[in-house]
């Protein structure tokens, strides 16, 4: 393979990241472009996934494509504008730069002005996404205290009761199946998701709304994840 190296781009973008952070793949292509140019990298092509979690970093179709040419020697590198675009999670990126490693790739992300091409870069994704996990362990740690809170207090504070409980004699109970569901939002809340993800994770595990008996609404997660992390409805004194 003669003269400038050749190099695969990869963009993802969930409906989730598109209607709340206005993230497009015509954004990331032009940014992954613009950066090969400017490190005299030849650019072979990009691999897409479109409307999909970060969640299954191995099995996105888009990925994949770009992980096989890779393996066989087409390109020596693959270029993302962001760590998150690969995944969400630190174990899975920390496996796809051990993967680069063996195969005799490297990894270039852009925000993260990083090339695991070098040891400096190597250390650098390896601290990157232990802040990261960190932050998301710290806000699941929050909400649980919040939570907890809210259970040991057991009092009425408002006219309509939070999700996963209802009122009993002016007391806050907790309704089993709510709570479940409302752990699972929470869960998937710590791990990056955004309402319409959640939303369509949750109709895709086949988990119904309880209180109404229907299909997921956004708005309804949305207001339900707000309330339990931005809002925990603590004891007035």
């Amino acid at each position: 393979m003669g003269g400038m190296p050749h190099v695969l781009g990869y963009a993802r973008v969930s409906t989730a990241d598109q209607a709340e952070h206005g993230v497009s793949l015509a954004a990331q292509r032009h940014r992954i472009a613009a950066y090969c140019e400017a490190h005299g990298l030849t650019l072979a092509g990009i691999e897409e996934d479109a409307g999909i979690s970060a969640k299954a970093t191995r099995n996105r179709p888009g990925l994949q494509r770009a992980l096989s040419a890779l393996k066989a020697r087409e390109s020596v590198g693959l270029v993302v504008v962001k760590l998150d675009r690969l995944s969400r999670t630190t174990r899975d990126v920390l496996d796809l730069v051990a993967l680069s490693e063996r195969q005799g790739w490297a990894l270039h992300s852009i925000d993260e002005k990083l090339d695991t091409g070098c040891p400096q870069g190597r250390f650098v994704v390896t601290i990157l996404g232990a802040l990261a996990q960190l932050e998301r362990e710290q806000a699941a740690e929050r909400t649980r205290a919040a939570l907890a809170e809210l259970r040991r207090q057991g009092r009425r504070i408002s006219g309509k009761p939070p999700y996963g409980f209802r009122f009993e004699n002016g007391m806050l109970v907790e309704v089993p199946d709510e709570a479940a569901l409302l752990d699972r939002m929470l869960a998937l809340h710590a791990e990056g998701l955004g309402a319409r993800a959640i939303r369509t994770r949750l109709i895709k595990e086949g988990s119904a709304n309880p209180r109404t008996g229907g299909e997921w609404k956004h708005g309804t997660v949305r207001d339900i994840v707000a309330r339990a992390v931005r809002h925990p409805p603590f004891i007035r004194s």
